[in-house]
């Protein structure tokens, strides 16, 4: 099954289980960070093609002058260099998936001889006369409308229109909110074998934070936020996500319209303030109630109000959220590379 339960993504698993045991063409798109190579890999190894290599090719990271010998491969004195024969990408996926992320930074040039590939199968090594043929499954993604870069002249309409036969659209972090506790509780574990260490489960005050934020760089920053936290503790985890946010939110009050009064703005900024102390505070005093009311020389009735004003969870964690994050049986793949 594939990860999350929100609605965006329920969408996303349906279409993906009806089209990964065919052969069709499929374009994933989503913000970076969204987790397109991971989706691409589930694809793989609920296809036809699973028992082959899965090859993924950045578009983006090769250099264009050398993207055309990674993809296709080369004879022997094809150019200086060339000292002997090299099979490329193409010809390593055969059996299996080939994966062309971040497509839509494929030069022109690169994308006809690529459109010829995926029409027929077939391809020649750069410095080869000879036809080589390929069966492989193809998926491309790209955090680029297309579109887009059709009408600006940096995509061939026709290849397009060829490897947009299903096209998946992964949300944003932020779109799919409810999703956050279960993945943040996938990294917890995930980083634990990475780093060797133990940590303590995410408190439900914790994971309600979390789901406030922007998340602008999605799954792959939620990751390193929950690396942070279990190499060093919550509040690293949370440091730099409440800067951005606290910097985000005053950018937009007085940018919306230019006419917020000064002394709405200030009102806005001290109430943040106060927010962003009372939960340091709270982390501090491992979320007692009582020992932060102390700390922040206020009574615990007074605390109560405050919490509850500022919008922060004020109970522990509830069996259901226990079952939400235990008991999941579904694998949720690795999001920190796309």
């Amino acid at each position: 099954m594939l990860f999350g339960a929100s609605a965006g993504m329920a969408t996303i698993r349906s279409l993906a289980d009806k089209v990964c045991g065919t052969n069709i063409p499929i374009l994933i798109w989503g913000d970076r960070g969204t987790g397109k190579e991971a989706l691409a890999r589930w694809i793989h190894s609920n296809s036809a093609y699973a028992n082959g290599e899965f090859v993924k090719v950045n578009c983006a990271a090769i250099p264009s002058t050398l993207l055309e010998s990674e993809l296709f491969g080369y004879q022997k004195g094809a150019f200086t260099g060339a000292v002997n024969d090299k099979p490329g990408r193409v010809e390593m996926a055969h059996g299996g998936t080939l994966f062309l992320d971040e497509i839509a930074d494929l030069d022109l040039s690169l994308q006809t001889k690529l459109l010829h590939f995926l029409q027929d199968g077939t391809f020649s090594r750069i410095g080869d006369q000879e036809e080589r043929r390929v069966d492989a499954r193809v998926l491309c993604a790209t955090h680029k409308d297309l579109e887009q870069e059709i009408e600006a002249r940096r995509m061939r309409a026709d290849l397009f229109y060829r490897i947009n036969g299903v096209s998946l659209k992964l949300p944003a972090l932020h779109e799919r909110r409810e999703d956050i506790p279960r993945l943040a509780e996938y990294f917890r574990l995930q980083h634990e074998k990475q780093f060797g260490v133990k940590s303590n489960p995410l408190p439900f005050e914790l994971l309600e934070y979390l789901r406030r934020l922007p998340w602008q760089g999605n799954m792959r920053e939620l990751s390193n936020s929950i690396a942070r936290y279990v190499l060093v503790g919550p509040e690293a985890a949370i440091q730099e996500e409440q800067a951005a946010t606290r910097t985000k939110t005053f950018k937009m009050a007085a940018e919306a319209d230019g006419t917020i009064p000064l002394k709405a703005l200030a009102r806005e900024a001290a109430k943040e303030l106060e927010r962003n102390v009372i939960l340091e505070s709270l982390h501090e005093n491992n979320w007692n109630r009582r020992k932060t009311a102390k700390a922040l020389k206020i009574s615990y009735r007074a605390l109560i109000y405050k919490i509850r004003d500022a919008g922060l969870a004020t109970r522990r964690i509830t069996r259901q959220a226990e079952v939400m994050l235990s008991s999941s049986e579904e694998h949720v793949p690795d999001f920190s590379g796309n």
